[in-house]
């Protein structure tokens, strides 16, 4: 039996902040489309709220909330902007991995300032020389979400084996602004504000203490867990990250519900019948509504279950990780089908880029593109460990 969920005062207060945002949020959203970044005040009115710091430790400033509510809040911002929502997803996640990183790492971030925002991008490309103390690295990332607003970022690259008998694996480098360089790249169909732009990093040393072994949770690659002993921090770092790339595609979907029944009650077409009449309409309208309502469900089913074992001191089999990561990606797409489905009722007058929902179709099918959004990729590795072969996922 999942873990049930009743709301802290401060939870409710997060989520309440939120939902007011919405309407700024909504205004805003063709700016940050054309400047390629969410506005400051955007982010300052999220730091002001405390947003950012809805996973972040509580012995750094933050409030440790429940997996379950951290993605409500990102949903109820995606009903305005889905690129605010997507580096909301992406950046306020970090403190929740901050947290299982020695506590020396802890004090370099948050030691400062504990509002300072950590961006990254984790794609394995780092070029890793091992060296006294740590390691140096150099390359160049893309895709690194929201950026311009950090002043530090996580990087990602191959470990090479250690001493200690651990194999090569991927790694997370912990890296500060005056050791990168940002080029800004990021001109796309969607997720315009995302700001998604490349990190270039020439021979930067990288102490040891600022370096995890990224999917690795046992006790040594965790110390910040000594500390940090809620149990929502002891979810295996897949299940939390690939959730935060696809469950502002929910809120996104919500968005594009409310502006598809706001506008069908008014639209009258060339025909001189409302769309609300159109039985498509009706139908594709239902059909979204209430396939939203089972993506979520399992979503919150999901982090009932990985709780209750976090709790345990135990990890998920694979089995279950598997298909937890399956569904994620499998949200993405759904989700981008049905705002298809709804564009698509709007007929020829929903194109035009006034309308919402054109904008929400173009987010949702850009998220459909991150690597932990490829939902056949983990189709076929849930599939090949159900039928008896060895699981092929190595980052799960």
């Amino acid at each position: 039996m999942a873990i049930a969920h009743k709301k802290t005062t401060k939870e409710l207060e997060l989520i309440e902040s939120a939902r007011k945002m919405i309407p700024a949020l909504k205004a805003r959203s063709t700016q940050a489309g054309h400047d390629l970044k969410i506005p400051d005040e955007t982010i300052a009115e999220m730091q002001k709220a405390g947003l950012f710091k809805a996973m972040q430790p509580k012995r750094h400033g933050g409030f440790e909330v429940d997996p379950r509510t951290f993605f409500e809040i990102q949903m109820a911002l995606a009903e305005g902007c889905m690129s605010t929502a997507w580096i909301y997803g992406v950046m306020g996640v970090h403190p929740w991995q901050l947290a299982r990183y020695p506590e020396q790492a802890q004090q370099d971030v948050w030691g400062v300032s504990q509002d300072t925002l950590v961006g990254s991008t984790y794609m394995p490309v780092a070029k890793v020389t091992p060296v006294e103390g740590g390691y140096r690295i150099s390359g160049r990332w893309g895709f690194s979400s929201g950026c311009e607003h950090c002043e530090w970022t996580l990087l990602g690259g191959i470990l090479p084996a250690d001493e200690n008998g651990e194999g090569m694996e991927h790694g997370t480098f912990l890296v500060p602004l005056s050791d990168y360089r940002i080029e800004r790249n990021w001109d796309v169909l969607g997720l315009r504000g995302t700001g998604s732009h490349d990190i270039v990093v020439d021979d930067a040393f990288v102490p040891a203490h600022r370096v995890q072994r990224t999917n690795n949770s046992s006790p040594e690659a965790t110390p910040g867990l000594k500390e940090n002993t809620n149990p929502i921090f002891a979810i295996p770092f897949a299940q939390v990250f690939t959730r935060a790339v696809s469950s502002s595609a929910l809120g996104a979907l919500q968005g594009a519900i409310n502006e598809f029944c706001d506008n069908a009650a008014k639209h009258i077409g060339k025909h001189g019948a409302k769309t609300a009449e159109d039985p498509v309409a009706q139908d594709t309208v239902a059909d979204a509504i209430l396939t939203l309502d089972m993506l979520k469900l399992v979503l919150n089913r999901n982090y009932g279950e990985l709780l209750e074992i976090a709790g345990k001191g135990e990890m998920p089999d694979v089995e279950m990780r598997l298909l937890y990561r399956y569904q994620s990606a499998y949200v993405t797409n759904t989700c981008a089908e049905k705002v298809s489905m709804l564009l698509r009722s709007m007929a020829a007058s929903g194109l035009y880029k006034t309308n919402p929902v054109e904008r929400i179709f173009r987010d949702i099918h850009q998220a459909r593109g991150h690597i932990a959004n490829n939902m056949a990729a983990y189709a076929r590795a849930y599939g090949t460990v159900q039928l008896g072969l060895p699981n092929p996922d190595p980052y799960v």
